[in-house]
């Protein structure tokens, strides 16, 4: 039986998010429902998850002195990380003395806050198919590992970095050196590391949401939503879709690989696993062990949005993975460089049949920042689609 308490109260149930940005911001929403007191913690002040929270707090989460004296002045029962550049060695020394539970376990957020360890992971000790791939760590590294077997075209990403920040496409020779300088600009933290991955002819790509829960029996139990189109330009998500139509052969590989790698990670929480597809054929390609950017369409497809499921999954609760009705999801982007931007059209947006949106509150913009996302539900993905963008297209950001 789950006990829940109250906030502000001295049984208060204490959940801390580490990275307040948008997802974490529903995140908290989802838990504050349940009556959890939270604690959003980012890098910079006013982050969205801040701004709904119990507690906000501003510290430089990769650095293991901070990361450890805030943990053990705010006592919380659960740290959830939803940021990659995280001290996650000083997680692991945490939990293994007690002091607090990690969603959904130390050891996870240590694999997965950088590529190299989630995908040696998956190819080598879990043996499941990827793309071909090296890691590397100068220009002459890259370069020597694409003349040796790589090849072009390629893509090359920051071993550490998020929402497809660093990441490009290598088509020749010429775009090589310009590539490596974009991964290094784009890393959470300075790595001067990057996998480069062989290109894979598919036909589209996936997240498939995967929630480790309590069952009824005590058991931990794995689900799954229905799967999520998306489409990337530059590694970021621009639009999403839910439910992406797929052969039953794939679908089911899919959620075998996703199982897999979850029930290695462990823990509790929900999972957003991306895959490549090709016909009947499916590639893993990166899993995060938390909502995910394409996943903010469920909060207007599912019963219980991503967010609902990860609140319920890291408290012990029953979760229902179904889908509601199709939807999609567009990307609003700040489009300049500002601070406290105002939105124009939001009227006009919101006459869209079918539309609501989320703008997500962000104190600065930059031209391809996501400031916001609209939503749109229909009786078909198609009409969803056209539907989100064109309210998206709507909402004009401006300096004030």
């Amino acid at each position: 039986m789950t006990t829940l308490g109250t906030p502000l109260s001295p049984h208060a149930t204490k959940v801390m998010l580490l990275g307040s940005g948008e997802l974490g911001k529903e995140v908290l929403i989802a838990l504050q429902r349940l009556g959890v007191e939270t604690i959003a913690v980012d890098r910079y002040d006013n982050a969205p998850g801040q701004q709904v929270a119990h507690h906000a707090r501003t510290i430089t989460m990769s650095d293991p002195a901070q990361l450890k004296a805030l943990i053990e002045a705010e006592r919380p029962h659960m740290v959830v990380p939803e940021i990659e550049a995280i001290a996650t060695p000083m997680l692991e020394e945490l939990e293994a003395a007690g002091v607090v539970r990690v969603i959904p376990t130390a050891r996870a957020a240590r694999l997965t806050m950088d590529r190299e360890g989630i995908r040696v992971l998956a190819a080598e000790t879990l043996g499941l198919p990827t793309s071909p791939y090296k890691f590397c760590n100068s220009l002459e590294e890259l370069q020597a590992a694409i003349d040796s077997g790589i090849g072009y075209p390629c893509i090359v990403k920051p071993v550490m970095s998020s929402s497809g920040k660093g990441q490009s496409k290598i088509d020749g020779p010429e775009d090589v050196k310009k590539a490596w300088d974009y991964a290094m600009a784009g890393g959470r933290v300075s790595h001067g590391r990057v996998i480069v991955e062989g290109f894979i002819d598919f036909d589209y790509e996936i997240t498939q949401l995967t929630v480790r829960s309590v069952g009824a029996d005590g058991q931990i139990t794995t689900s799954f939503c229905d799967p999520i189109g998306h489409v990337q330009v530059s590694g970021d998500y621009v639009e999403s879709w839910q439910p992406h139509p797929m052969h039953p052969a794939a679908l089911e590989k899919s959620r075998q690989i996703a199982k897999a790698v979850t029930d290695n990670l462990g823990g509790q929480g929900l999972f957003g696993v991306e895959l490549f597809v090709k016909g009947d054929q499916v590639w893993f390609s990166e899993v995060s062990p938390r909502p995910h950017d394409t996943g903010l369409v469920t909060l207007c497809t599912q019963h219980q949005s991503e967010f609902e499921l990860h609140a319920r999954a890291i408290l012990g609760l029953p979760v229902d993975t179904s889908l509601r009705n199709p939807g999609a999801s567009a990307v609003i982007y700040g489009g300049m460089e500002a601070q406290g931007i105002v939105f124009d059209g939001v009227d006009e947006a919101l006459r869209v049949p079918g539309t609501d949106l989320r703008l997500f509150g962000k104190p600065e913009s930059f031209a391809k920042r996501r400031m916001g996302v609209a939503l749109a539900r229909a009786a078909d993905v198609e009409t969803a689609r056209s539907n989100a963008k064109l309210a998206a297209g709507k909402v004009k950001p401006r300096k004030a």
